[in-house]
């Protein structure tokens, strides 16, 4: 047993704590956002490819094929997101950022940082400037109860999604970073 004045309890809660690793089974399932994104953009550049090589069947077959390896990309960077990881990342770092505000706190940023790195994680190959006219007119539904305008949250957007972006592998956008 585990004396635990975590809850305030203060003499033990006769509880045990399981420090037991388990697996974790949900990480390794379809991310059903990521996935779609990726086979859509795959299957596309499959079809368009298969037509020019193979005519009407060339197209069914290369969407076929590109659905299958762009969903599996989609999947990779979507499960490559790490929500704790990055919550934790730009809580301890928003204020070195330049468009911090010193009498804004975390809570204030963190919607914007919030909807950068979840969006990032859906764009498949878009850039941040391909994708910024899409993610400014979604803002007020994602913003939750943010009081922040589009304007004041698209620098936190713009750093979470372009943090997210570093750390997939190669250079799915191809804009250099």
């Amino acid at each position: 047993m585990e004396d635990n004045n975590k809850y305030g309890t203060g003499t033990g809660t006769g509880v045990t704590t399981d420090t037991t690793n388990t697996a974790d089974t949900a990480h390794d399932k379809v991310h059903p956002v990521g996935s779609g994104v990726g086979a859509a953009a795959g299957a596309a550049t499959g079809a368009a490819v298969g037509t020019a090589v193979g005519g009407p069947v060339g197209t069914l077959v290369g969407a076929a094929v590109g659905a299958l390896a762009g969903g599996l990309v989609g999947h990779g960077i979507a499960e490559g997101v790490n929500p704790t990881v990055e919550d934790a990342y730009w809580r301890e770092n928003y204020k070195t950022r330049p468009y911090a505000d010193a009498n804004r706190s975390y809570d204030d940023y963190r919607p914007a940082y919030q909807y950068g790195w979840e969006s990032r994680a859906q764009a498949g190959n878009k850039r941040w400037e391909d994708a910024e006219s899409d993610l400014e007119r979604g803002w007020d539904n994602a913003k939750g109860t943010s009081s922040q305008t589009w304007n004041e949250a698209k620098h936190a957007t713009r750093d979470a999604w372009h943090r997210v972006e570093r750390a997939i592998p190669g250079d799915a956008d191809r804009d250099g970073r």
